[in-house]
């Protein structure tokens, strides 16, 4: 009689657990990537925390951890990186430590913004490595914009003083370093300007394999 109610308890105590993993595989196997790893148009890679409903974007990998993407992402880009990047390196992270501003991000930006070409000037008048407009520059006491040393200088604190403004909010900062603050005030974010979004896009990118390979 005792062995047949330990069988009955016993089956009953699978039972239950049979119906708990009934109800619990199904939300397993049903849980969603939480990051995303695109490849885009121009064959570089990004990293996403949210599906992008763009034809353009090939999604390459989807996964709830992001161990590993980031050497995939950062991976397309090691063969363009820069070779003026070198006499630059440690000019940028005495620099960068000084203001405690993160190196990756201004490598990321002196990438996308100038190749690391320091007599690089757009049409718009921004200058030397960091692209810095004069006015800009001026805001930081800064008068030779093509002086790599004095570039960076005013570069990065720029981007502290960015950074502090957005809290630390990367892709407001990045479209505030191209669009300007008052747009990004006005839009409440990244404002919907093709070059900007663009911009941000490519900084993060580059961000990411500096990250990575630094």
């Amino acid at each position: 009689m005792g062995q047949k109610k330990f069988s009955a308890q016993h089956l009953r105590g699978m039972l239950v657990i049979a119906g708990l993993l009934g109800v619990l595989l199904p939300a397993v196997s049903q849980a969603k990537p939480s990051y995303y790893l695109y490849q885009l148009p121009d064959g570089s890679r990004m990293i996403s925390d949210r599906p992008m409903n763009d034809k353009r974007y090939k999604l390459v990998r989807s996964s709830q951890e992001l161990h590993g993407m980031g050497r995939q992402a950062a991976s397309r880009y090691n063969k363009g990186r820069p070779a003026a990047i070198d006499q630059y390196e440690t000019l940028i992270r005495r620099t960068s430590n000084r203001y405690g501003v993160d190196i990756a991000l201004v490598k990321a930006v002196i990438h996308a913004e100038s190749h690391f070409n320091s007599e690089a000037t757009s049409h718009k008048g921004a200058s030397g490595l960091m692209q810095l407009m004069p006015q800009t520059a001026a805001k930081y006491g800064i008068r030779d914009l093509y002086n790599p040393k004095q570039n960076i200088e005013a570069g990065v604190r720029h981007l502290r003083y960015l950074l502090v403004k957005y809290g630390n909010n990367l892709k407001n900062v990045i479209a505030a370093y191209n669009a300007g603050e008052t747009a990004v005030k006005k839009y409440a974010g990244i404002p919907p300007y093709p070059e900007t979004q663009n911009y941000v896009t490519k900084v993060m990118q580059y961000h990411g394999f500096y990250s990575t390979w630094n």
